[in-house]
């Protein structure tokens, strides 16, 4: 039997470790890669003990897309089209999931590995990363990189990256909002662990609602937004971590989820 395609890692706190195990090929998204992220997130999504997901890669890439030698070895439209709709079923399984994932981004993320960056709720990059939607240098323009991409940064910005498909670094990323952090090599980990920690400081519960709520007010118009973040916040009130967290507030002392 092969080595998985696909790493999983749990520790005691309830976070997941998924490392894309394709370093020859720099992880592209093959069919093989698909399927394997879709069947962990699908798995994970039902776990109520995780708490956090971090989406890795072995190797110095991180992720160069899609496998085009797989593709072109099948020209076919019915292929084509089963094959980006199996993508964006992943990808949207990654803003479906109840709670925070975070791209550890190691080195390069181009075409649909850009976009599982993009994809993912928070992402920690590397210095030495680069960033590239690069299928029109190819003849293929990045259509489905481009709708997480336009969702992160802004449209002049992203259209620029997709009209020339040339790289940026890691610091330019970070400034356009592809990505919250750029970090030396040594200290990715490091900043990673500050944000799990941060995110394991909360409620569960409350993240779910937010990550769901979050993306969903994103494609509506404001006054259905505010309607069910209205709804989102009335219902997460009644939860008792909430509670216990205002009566914490009014008290001046730290809330004791755990009661």
């Amino acid at each position: 039997m092969s080595e998985a395609a696909l790493l999983e890692s749990r520790d005691a706190r309830g976070v997941v470790t998924l490392a894309m195990n394709r370093p020859a090929s720099f992880n592209a998204l093959s069919e093989e890669m698909i399927a394997a992220l879709q069947s962990a997130l699908d798995r994970l999504a039902g776990d109520e003990g995780v708490r956090a997901v971090v989406l890795a890669a072995q190797g110095k890439a991180f992720c160069a897309g899609h496998n085009l030698k797989e593709m072109i070895a099948r020209p076919e439209l019915a292929y084509y089209q089963k094959l980006f709709a199996q993508c964006s079923r992943m990808m949207l399984a990654i803003q479906k999931l109840p709670v925070p994932v975070i791209a550890r981004v190691q080195g390069i993320a181009t075409a649909a590995g850009c976009q599982l960056v993009a994809q993912c709720d928070l992402a920690v990059a590397s210095t030495e990363a680069r960033f590239a939607v690069s299928g029109v240098n190819y003849g293929l323009f990045c259509s489905t990189p481009s709708v997480p991409l336009l969702r992160n940064v802004p449209a002049k910005q992203a259209m620029e990256m997709l009209v020339t498909g040339e790289f940026i670094d890691a610091t330019e990323a970070r400034a356009r909002g592809l990505v919250n952090h750029a970090v030396a090599p040594g200290q990715v980990d490091a900043e990673i662990a500050r944000l799990v920690d941060s995110i394991l400081a909360k409620p569960r519960l409350a993240l779910a609602m937010g990550k769901e709520l979050f993306y969903r007010q994103r494609e509506m118009g404001i006054e259905a937004a505010y309607q069910l973040a209205a709804q989102t916040m009335a219902a997460n009130m009644m939860d008792g971590c909430a509670l216990e967290g205002v009566t914490a507030f009014t008290e001046k002392r730290k809330p004791n989820w755990n009661k």
